[in-house]
């Protein structure tokens, strides 16, 4: 129950190699957040999970292995939080940084759309900013994957140029 069946190293390189390369994968597959996922997003990370399983634990059953593993993960998450908390060229690497897709009430649907940003979502972006494009200055796919939207002011002489 709390013996080893593998090299106590094994697990945590194990448990590293997962972590960075499910990393590099959430972060070149797009900006949604958990509070965004569609049902398929939510499928997707489901199956990850279980598909790195054995590859994260090498057949290992114990406690011990488990608890070594879980210990690695959480470990590697607040390493990666606080260098990209004082580093910012690693957190804008990790991150992304935001990403204009609208200005001058003009929505920039080239954009969105490599950013595989539905439009449905910018449009929902203004209504929460109660605002219509016409209104808008500026629209940001922010680092989170949300839409942050700002108006022009009323007295703004550069509205709707460009």
């Amino acid at each position: 129950m709390f013996e080893l069946g593998v090299n106590w190293w094994e697990l945590p390189v194990r448990a590293t190699l997962i972590y960075l390369a499910l990393l590099a994968m959430v972060r070149v597959s797009g900006r949604r957040t958990v509070g965004q996922f569609t049902p398929f997003d939510l499928l997707v990370v489901m199956l990850l999970s279980e598909s790195v399983s054995s590859a994260l634990n090498g057949g290992e059953e114990s406690i011990t292995g488990g608890l070594l593993a879980a210990l690695t993960l959480v470990t590697l998450n607040m390493a990666v939080a606080l260098v990209t908390s004082r580093i910012h060229q690693v957190q804008h690497l990790l991150e992304g940084r935001p990403i204009l897709v609208g200005r001058d009430g003009q929505v920039y649907r080239d954009v969105l759309n490599r950013q595989r940003v539905p439009l449905a979502d910018m449009e929902q972006a203004l209504r929460e900013a109660d605002c219509d494009s016409k209104e808008m200055r500026f629209a940001f796919l922010e680092a989170d994957g949300k839409i942050s939207i700002l108006k022009n002011s009323g007295n703004d002489v550069h509205a709707g140029s460009q």
